[in-house]
Formats: C-alpha cells, sequence, structure tokens
C-alpha cells in the first residue's frame, strides 16, 4: 500500500497538532525530517527540518509494523497547534514518496490488516459522532470488540454442533452414541435463543444510536415555537401572535440525560385555504406520525385523535395567562413545568431503550437474522443438510464482521469518516 500522511487533529488554533504516517518506510521518511529514532513507542523531542529549513520542534513516535493501530509501520508527529506549522510540514511530506490520506484510510487499513472487525469499524464510527453520553457507551462498547467477541462465541457454538453433525455423517456406520442429535438440537436452540435477544434489542439500540424525535403538535397559537425557544435558551423558532406563522419543520437537538433527542416544531393543525398552510400542516402531520414521541399542546389540554399515540404527553400551554397551576400546564414565559415535561419526555424514551442490545445498525442485525433462519426447521432435515445450514450461519457471522463480502459497505461507512482518522 501507498505510504499515505494526514492531520489527525481538527484544523484549526490549538495546543497541539497531530499529523500521521503509516505505511511502509514511514519511520525512514520521519527520520528524513526529525533524525534517527532508534527505539518503536518511545517519543523523541526533535527539531523537524527540511532542504535545510528549520519547520517545528515536536514530539515523534514510531511504531512498528504489527503494533500499530493500522497494523502498518506509523509515525506520529505531535506538532505546536498552529496552522501554518501543519501545513508547511504537509508540504515537506508531499515531496516524499508519500501522499494526503483519503477520508478514513487509516482505519480501513486497519480493518483491511485483520487488526479490527467491520463491527468495530462502524462502532468507532459512531463513537466519532456521539453527542450524549448514552451513545459513547453503546459506541465504545461495539469499538471495542463487543459484538466480535459474542460473535465468535456464537461461532464457537456452529462449530461444534457442525462437529457433531459431520460426525454422524463420515461415521453414519459406526457406533456414533445416540445423544449426538439432542445435543446438536440443544445447541442451535440456545444460539437461536441468543440470537433473538440480540435481534430483539435492535430497534431500541438503533434509536440509542441516531436518536428519538420528540414532535410538538396543537393548533396554531398554542406556544409551540415559543416552547422550543424556552428549551433552546435562544431563538430557534419565530414567534408571532398570527396564527399559521409557522409553515416548515422546524428542529433543535438536544441531549436529554444522556438520550439524543430532536423536538420537532410543527405548523399549527387547522384547516386552511392558504395553500402554503395547508403543505405546512401536512408535513406536521407526516412528521408527527412518524416521530417517536408527540406532545400534545393546546390552551384546553385537548389532543389531536388522529395523530395520538400509546405514551404521547399532553401539555396546557400559556399557564401564566390563563393563571392555570394544574400540573399538566406549562407556561414557555416563566418556564412553569417545563422541567416536569422535559423528565416526562425522558422517561418515556428510558422504556423504550430497556433491552437494548449491541447491535446497532441494520447490516448487523439483517446477518443476525439470516443466521438465525438457516437455524429453523431443522429436526426433520436429513445430517448432510444440517451440516450445510450451519455452514451458511456461520457465513453470516463472518459477513457481520467483514470478514467476507464486505466490500459493498465499505465506502458507504468510510464516507462518515474524517481525514486522519
Amino acid at each position: 500500500m501507498d505510504l499515505i500522511f494526514a492531520e489527525a487533529t481538527p484544523p484549526g488554533r490549538g495546543g497541539v497538532s497531530v499529523i500521521r504516517l503509516s505505511g511502509d518506510g514511514a519511520r525512514s521518511l520521519a527520520e528524513a525530517l526529525a533524525g534517527e529514532l532508534p527505539l518503536a513507542r518511545h517519543a523523541y523531542l526533535r527539531q523537524l527540518t527540511h532542504e535545510g529549513e528549520a519547520l517545528d520542534q515536536g514530539l515523534v513516535i514510531w511504531f512498528e509494523a504489527g503494533a500499530s493501530f493500522t497494523g502498518e509501520e506509523t509515525v506520529e508527529l505531535h506538532l505546536h497547534g498552529a496552522p501554518v506549522i501543519c501545513r508547511r510540514v504537509v508540504s515537506a511530506l508531499s515531496k516524499f514518496n508519500a501522499r494526503q490520506a483519503e477520508a478514513g484510510e487509516f482505519t480501513r487499513r486497519a480493518l483491511l490488516n485483520g487488526c479490527m472487525d467491520l463491527a468495530e469499524v462502524e462502532g468507532l464510527g459512531d463513537l466519532l459522532q456521539a453527542e450524549t453520553e448514552e451513545q459513547r457507551k453503546l459506541a465504545a462498547k461495539t469499538a471495542g470488540g463487543e459484538l466480535g467477541r459474542k460473535a465468535e462465541a456464537w461461532r464457537g457454538l456452529l462449530i461444534r454442533a457442525g462437529a457433531l453433525v459431520e460426525s454422524s455423517v463420515d461415521f453414519a456406520d459406526e457406533d456414533v452414541p445416540d445423544d449426538v442429535p439432542e445435543e446438536v438440537f440443544a445447541l442451535l436452540a440456545r444460539l437461536r435463543d441468543e440470537l433473538s435477544v440480540e435481534i430483539d434489542g435492535f430497534p431500541a439500540a438503533e434509536r440509542v444510536r441516531t436518536g428519538f424525535e420528540v414532535a410538538i403538535i396543537g393548533p396554531p397559537n398554542a406556544g409551540k415555537s415559543s416552547l422550543l425557544n424556552r428549551i433552546a435558551s435562544r431563538d430557534v423558532a419565530l414567534v408571532s401572535d398570527i396564527a399559521g406563522t409557522t409553515r416548515d419543520v422546524i428542529e433543535l437537538r438536544i441531549d436529554l440525560n444522556g438520550l439524543a433527542v430532536t423536538l420537532l416544531d410543527t405548523a399549527g393543525l387547522r384547516e386552511s385555504n392558504d395553500h402554503v398552510e395547508v403543505l405546512g400542516v401536512e408535513k406536521a402531520r407526516e412528521r408527527a406520525a412518524l416521530a417517536d414521541l408527540r406532545v400534545h399542546l393546546s390552551d384546553d389540554g385537548s389532543k389531536d385523535t388522529m395523530l395520538w399515540q400509546s405514551g404521547d404527553l399532553l401539555r396546557r400551554g400559556k399557564s401564566d395567562i390563563l393563571n392555570d397551576a394544574r400540573t399538566d400546564a406549562i407556561s414557555a414565559k416563566t418556564g412553569m413545568g417545563i422541567d416536569r415535561l422535559l423528565q416526562d419526555i425522558f422517561d418515556e424514551l428510558r422504556k423504550r431503550v430497556v433491552g437494548a442490545g449491541i447491535v446497532s445498525h441494520e447490516r448487523q442485525a439483517k446477518a443476525l437474522a439470516e443466521a438465525r433462519t438457516e437455524l429453523v426447521g431443522l429436526d426433520d432435515l436429513p445430517p448432510e443438510l444440517i451440516a450445510e445450514r450451519i455452514r451458511h450461519a456461520a457465513s453470516r457471522l463472518d459477513r457481520m464482521l467483514g470478514r467476507i463480502g464486505a466490500e459493498e459497505y465499505l465506502d458507504v461507512i468510510f464516507s462518515s469518516f474524517c481525514i486522519g482518522k
């Protein structure tokens, strides 16, 4: 593979900037700039020079092949965090036999060199994009190889079951113990159950990863936009006494006690002769119907029966104007009842993530579902077909980890990675 390099820290001014190099010749290139680097995984304070010009003084660390993130010979240059320094060092590196890395190329090499499996790569991508504590926890588990370890344990059950079935085929005329088929089916039943737990927990885990949507709905001038602005502590939505001001869906992303939640301010639900407002109401109903939860906001505590779903919340707005002190009353002006509303939203969403598994990507869940399908309805099959179905199930697990047939996913996965990772 080519020798590649890229800045691994965000562009801009900072305390330290890190440039990474990976590939054959990484150490030699670094030594051309910084001088001799005798020992791997030791930090050397060096003056970097190129063509007789001093570039910067920083730390230089090299990692031997097989002991680095990518699995290749790797070097890190820890420089002062001025953008001009990074640009100058990158310019110097470009004059050697090296090229700028593409987005996610370091991680892609780690995958291709067997340092990570595909599930770990997806977990790392999720970790880089995590906004909340729950997202971080879930991504850290996958990036740390927990799903891969589970898959290895499942594969071990398949290997054991497959070996027993193969024995019954190869030694059909021999004295094979009568309990062999029973053990096979017991192993496969146990595996089906474990796969089902992860598959059933996928919707909740996916929601933790991608976040929830909560729509604020109600008639015009119910205070929906004011409520959104109060929660945001800034003017996100336009507020006016004129009914029908909100025409499009306005989104506010928040961290709600560790859960990523997008609040949706929608057009007031009413009949109208204004074509643009009608389009806004249609979009409001569409987004509200697809949301995970709806807050029905009105002056009198009424709900939209067409959109009402189990778990939805009712709130009476403008309590400061209406002198309403009931527990379901809120005021965007004074803040009354809003903390309680946010807590109720969290409590309802939290119920939905109980039992969330570690499988949080549709690709992973699909592979597990296919593996489980291979293990259903085996009781009346001959041993040869049972053995074949077991091999197919193992293949689905290998596909989930990227050991086979992963090429079609790689470009999509790495397109979300930053350059330098």
